[in-house]
């Protein structure tokens, strides 16, 4: 058994005399993932890319927009060809139309190795050639990372330094959780975690915990709490007239108020002018306006943690839910108080609220990048659609570059992004798109050339996440698949071609730079002795942290990094951008979209994002051979659906098929479709195009959050299910695509 780790768990693995891989958790984890059990999947599923491929259309016709992305047979090609293309192919590009014409597109999550970082490896190698076009924030909380800086000022100390679990459950009475505390969601954190605390925190809290949420297991069932089955997108005209109730019956804290923030008094007549009271929201949310009422009273006389997931942000006006509950804890006056305040991201990843170190762990440069040129993450379609059109971000008014080339190494944009079918449509306009997997996701199917990559079972790596308690030295498990290569020798036979070798390189072989890497971090133990030893456990962090504990105690001396140094419950710098999607302060802005059904479109229990989606974990989970979507019994009545049918989820975007579970878990009008099915177009059907293994992103808008940040708004759409009848399709995407031999 060797050692080794991954976004959801550090873990022993060995290949057994039969070829299977057998997998052990680490044995100081409470809390093991169930995700270890895609991980054979990994290894030798039908799916992994076996040999370098270049899509037809690409190789006879030469580089150019192509309608026949996605839909195209591909030709293998032996590597030096391949290589020798591709580099002629980058050298094309950049004389003809400047680095800025090349987007690197990784988004992240391809490995835990903190050397094998497919993003960080695609962008020394683009830094080296000349730089690129980028992308900035993510897609799991891009709007929350530009709104923090204007009203806290410091969007990592709210995303990675909350108050920790111990603090909360020693002093915290009552917590407020706007999407719950999904349990599903704390097994994974980026660069790996060994020790899962967050579920024994969860299950030892004695407190009670309001959950408002449309799903009742957005939280534990171990945990006390009372459900508030909320409408989807909502949640702002909860929090707004909870701050009412507080306003009109004296229960807010004045005194907090003046002393560490300002634009209060504007953000006090916007609920009270055209009241914003319990009995207007309760038309909007569905929870009667008594419980609302109850529910402020109750939060002004316990200590409160009010916690807001990423989920809520990742909306159609996803800043207004944050702010509002950045707000309401004001309000409230416990901020930087033990146990009480805000909290954004319980729930939404492991490492927040977690006790472990806060050290930086060693990691390959990305040099600097010479193209000032970027876009914010989630806006790669209308990149790709619309180049020299202009859009707001975040106070400037930018233009969108000229793509002529795509990179794109360890990321899946086929599950991330919304309206998958306008993301094809976007993928058509490249001359050229080029991707590194070890898989044949629909991404993959949509590039030109497709470069094996191995997994991180297949090469040595070091391994350590956000606050981990572990350093684990990642040792190979079994050889690649096929003619499979990691990135970086990928990238250095690139460089070689195009003259940047040495830049590159440095000289080194990948277990050069794991030495260097490691040695430029510690001296004891040696590389040797750790890597022999197979792990370092680290020191730990503080046990008890209170999140603004400082500026509470002094906001002179600590004042926040905000133009006032206070919290900007009205932001100036906001209101003059002028934007009406997202004013100076928190609003209740409705959606723009209805329907028969509200569909949750959240992450998934049996795998991370898309990762694995051939694995047995996942596959356990999937009815009929699809997505398993969940109805509450009296909407799947109404449609005459039974558990186990097919059903067909459509909106104007788009229609999936997936399998029902009936599950009164649910608030009536919800539906429940995790993101992360491998996409399955059919494009022929009689009914119209759908995807037949459940992807719901060909139902989500391809809209931003709002003028500011610009950021993701695929967590809910308007849809309809009805029960499919016909023949059903066959999921096509769990085999390769026609591949011919090599040339």
């Amino acid at each position: 058994m060797k050692p080794s780790t991954s976004h959801w768990g550090a873990f022993s693995a060995e290949v057994d005399a039969d070829g299977r891989l057998r997998v052990e958790p680490h044995p100081a984890d409470p809390a093991p993932s169930p995700l270890l059990g895609n991980l054979a999947a990994a290894l030798d599923h039908p799916t992994r890319v076996a040999r370098p491929a270049v899509r037809r259309g690409w190789l006879e016709d030469g580089p150019g927009p192509d309608a026949r992305r996605g839909r195209d047979e591909f030709v293998e090609v032996p590597w030096d060809e391949v290589l020798d293309r591709l580099a002629g192919e980058l050298g094309r590009v950049r004389a003809e139309h400047g680095n800025q014409a090349i987007f690197g597109g990784s988004y992240g999550w391809a490995s835990a190795g903190r050397f094998h970082h497919a993003q960080s490896q695609l962008h020394r190698f683009l830094n080296t050639i000349g730089g690129f076009t980028s992308s900035r924030n993510s897609y799991s909380n891009g709007t929350s990372s530009v709104l923090l800086p204007h009203v806290v000022g410091d969007p990592h100390a709210v995303l990675r330094q909350a108050s920790t679990w111990p603090t909360i459950a020693a002093h915290t009475e009552l917590i407020v959780a706007f999407g719950g505390v999904p349990e599903k969601n704390v097994f994974v954190t980026p660069g790996g975690v060994t020790v899962h605390g967050t579920p024994g925190h969860l299950a030892r809290f004695g407190g009670r915990v309001a959950l408002v949420s449309p799903l009742r297991d957005d939280l534990p069932s171990t945990v006390d709490a009372r459900w508030y089955p909320i409408r989807p997108a909502t949640d702002t005209a909860l929090m707004l007239a909870l701050a009412h109730t507080l306003v009109v019956e004296g229960l807010h804290d004045r005194a907090f108020l003046e002393r560490y923030c300002t634009g209060y008094p504007e953000f006090e007549h916007y609920l009270l002018d055209d009241p914003k009271d319990a009995a207007w929201a309760a038309g909007l949310t569905g929870i009667p306006a008594a419980d609302i009422v109850a529910l402020a009273r109750e939060m002004a006389a316990k200590r409160t943690l009010i916690t807001v997931t990423w989920s809520l942000q990742r909306t159609e006006h996803g800043e207004q839910p944050v702010w509002a509950g950045i707000a309401l804890a004001a309000m409230l006056g416990q901020i930087g108080l033990p146990g009480g305040g805000f909290g954004h991201g319980y729930g939404s990843m492991g490492d927040v609220g977690d006790t472990g170190p806060e050290l930086r762990i060693p990691s390959l440069s990305q040099g600097v990048n010479p193209v000032g040129e970027f876009i914010p993450v989630a806006r790669i379609a209308d990149l790709l659609l619309h180049p020299g059109e202009t859009y707001d971000y975040n106070g400037e008014v930018r233009r969108y570059p000229d793509i002529r080339l795509v990179y794109w190494a360890g990321g899946n944009p086929f599950h991330h992004h919304q309206d998958l079918n306008r993301l094809r449509r976007a993928f058509t306009r490249p001359d050229t798109v080029v991707v590194h997997e070890p898989h044949w996701t629909a991404t993959a199917r949509h590039a030109d050339i497709v470069l094996p990559a191995t997994t991180a079972l297949e090469r040595e790596d070091i391994g350590s996440g956000r606050r981990d308690t572990h350093v684990i030295a990642m040792h190979r498990i079994a050889p690649p698949a096929g003619e499979a290569r990691d990135d970086y020798a990928i990238f250095a036979g690139l460089s070689a071609r195009l003259g940047v070798a040495g830049e590159f390189t440095e000289g080194r072989t990948a277990r050069q730079w794991l030495e260097h890497l490691y040695g430029g971090w510690r001296d004891t133990p040696s590389f040797a002795e750790f890597w022999a030893a197979g792990e370092l456990r680290l020191p730990p962090g503080r046990e008890h942290h209170t999140l603004f504990a400082d500026f509470r105690a002094d906001p002179v001396a600590h004042p926040l990094r905000t133009p006032s140094g206070r919290i900007e419950l009205t932001s100036a710098t906001v209101a003059g951008f002028g934007y009406a999607d997202c004013p100076g302060h928190p609003v209740w802005l409705p959606p723009s979209e209805s329907g028969p059904l509200w569909l949750i479109a959240n992450q998934p229990h049996t795998r991370l994002h898309s990762q694995l989606d051939a694995g047995d974990t996942s596959r356990a989970g999937k009815v009929a051979g699809r997505e398993r979507i969940r109805l509450n019994p009296a909407d799947a009545a109404a449609r005459g659906i039974a558990t186990g049918d097919v059903v067909r989820v459509f909106n104007t975007r788009g229609a999936c098929l997936a399998g029902a579970v009936l599950d009164d878990a649910l608030r009536p009008g919800v539906v429940q479709l995790p993101t992360g099915a491998w996409f399955d177009p059919v494009d022929d059907h009689p009914s119209g195009p759908l995807c037949a293994h459940g992807n719901p992103n060909v139902l989500t808008a391809d809209v931003p959050s709002s003028r500011l940040s610009q950021g993701c708004a695929g967590q809910h759409a308007a849809v309809d299910v009805e029960r499919f009848e016909g023949p059903v399709p066959e999921v096509r995407v769990l085999r390769p695509p026609i591949v011919k031999g090599h040339r």
